[in-house]
């Protein structure tokens, strides 16, 4: 499926707005290039951030088609590694959306390493990108789950120390209506992890 050409304007919007959280957090904010906590553990990705990803792998494939193999060498070495325990289709790479994939989903490899990222440099290799759940990564952004998951959350090596006010100063402005608008007129709902979407036959 095509990247929308929207999606040029909303990550302007993001990028923007995690430099103005940034600007504001400080030495608040640990994140550094080589800091690769939040490069572990599976998320979900939905199908504009897959989009995105294989337009970026295209692009890397043209401008390095080494580092793009080593890519999705990774991709396929981590889809062979978890496609036993994949909840979801493994063939495809669409998770499941019954309540036992979701709880399944909630343990499912939670150390891995993302494929993405370079194991000896510390970078991602197609940050420029990335999907949304890493470009929100660090500063403080909105929860929108009821109990005590709720509110501000931010990553555990930034804010050491500091208050709840000054926390909630720093609070990331994330476009969530533009970024809906652009998955509805994609009319795809399905969501995947990160390495399938790494992969060119899958």
């Amino acid at each position: 499926m095509a990247l929308p050409g929207g999606d040029f304007e909303l990550i302007q919007i993001m990028d923007a707005s995690w430099a103005d959280a940034a600007r504001r957090a400080g030495v608040h904010l640990a994140c550094r290039a080589g800091c690769t906590q939040c490069c572990h553990g599976a998320f979900a990705i939905n199908t504009l951030d897959r989009a995105r990803l294989r337009e970026g792998m295209e692009a890397l494939r043209a401008a390095d088609p080494e580092k793009a193999s080593a890519v999705e060498q990774r991709a396929r070495g981590w889809i062979a590694e978890w496609a036993a325990e994949f909840p979801g289709d493994p063939a495809t790479g669409v998770l499941g959306e019954s309540e036992a994939d979701e709880a399944a989903f909630e343990e499912f490899a939670n150390e891995a390493a993302c494929p993405a990222l370079d194991p000896e440099t510390g970078r991602c290799d197609v940050y420029a990108w990335r999907p949304m759940t890493c470009r929100v990564f660090g500063p403080p952004v909105r929860v929108e789950v009821e109990g005590p998951e709720g509110g501000l959350g931010c990553c555990e090596l930034c804010f050491i120390g500091a208050t709840d006010e000054e926390i909630a100063a720093c609070e990331m402005q994330v476009p969530h209506v533009e970024e809906q608008r652009l998955l509805e007129a994609m009319g795809d709902e399905s969501q995947t992890v990160v390495a399938y979407a790494l992969v060119r036959t899958i």
